[in-house]
């Protein structure tokens, strides 16, 4: 599977040994932030450690900082059911507010489009969590319902064009 590629972030499949060690309860490799892995980077390992399909090209990745090589967050895309494809995102403490899940975000739900019968793109937020729905917001998503808890955000072939930071690049990611 080729990495997705943007002005500052590589989105890489997991490789097994990280899967292996995350769902073990290691931390600190060398190639992880301080604070990797995170809650959700925690339940993800172990959701591919249950369904190793999930790691093909429309799957899990992690979001790599190209600046320092460093494992920061996981990406995802889940299933599609009828033409539409959800994802999710986390980035860790220290790396929030650099505009990182924007970026990731609009690269994985640009390259969701170009699924096979793929016609939407969605992500589900808690309202609890405003600064997740602006995440989805500028990464070209728009809110399309909610309920009490959470709200529904959905993107059609083409997706609007991100800001130049978080455009993804089809030329090879720095090892």
């Amino acid at each position: 599977m080729s990495d997705l590629t943007t002005d500052r972030l590589v989105l890489r499949s997991w490789p097994a040994g990280d899967v292996a060690a995350v769902v073990a309860g290691e931390s600190g490799l060398p190639h992880w932030a301080e604070d990797f892995p995170a809650e959700g980077d925690r339940v993800i390992a172990g959701f591919i450690a249950e369904h190793p399909g999930t790691l093909g090209p429309y799957g899990q990745r992690q979001i790599i900082e190209r600046a320092t090589g460093l494992v920061v967050g996981a990406v995802g895309l889940f299933p599609p059911s009828d033409g539409t494809i959800e994802f999710g995102y986390g980035i860790v403490p220290s790396r929030r507010g650099r505009g990182y899940a924007s970026e990731a975000a609009h690269a994985i739900a640009a390259f969701a489009l170009t699924a096979p019968d793929i016609h939407t793109v969605g992500a589900k937020v808690e309202l609890s969590n405003p600064a997740s729905a602006r995440v989805l917001e500028k990464a070209g998503l728009t809110r399309v319902s909610a309920d009490a808890e959470l709200a529904l955000f959905q993107a059609t072939a083409p997706l609007p064009e991100p800001s130049p930071q978080s455009r993804p690049s089809t030329q090879p990611a720095p090892q």
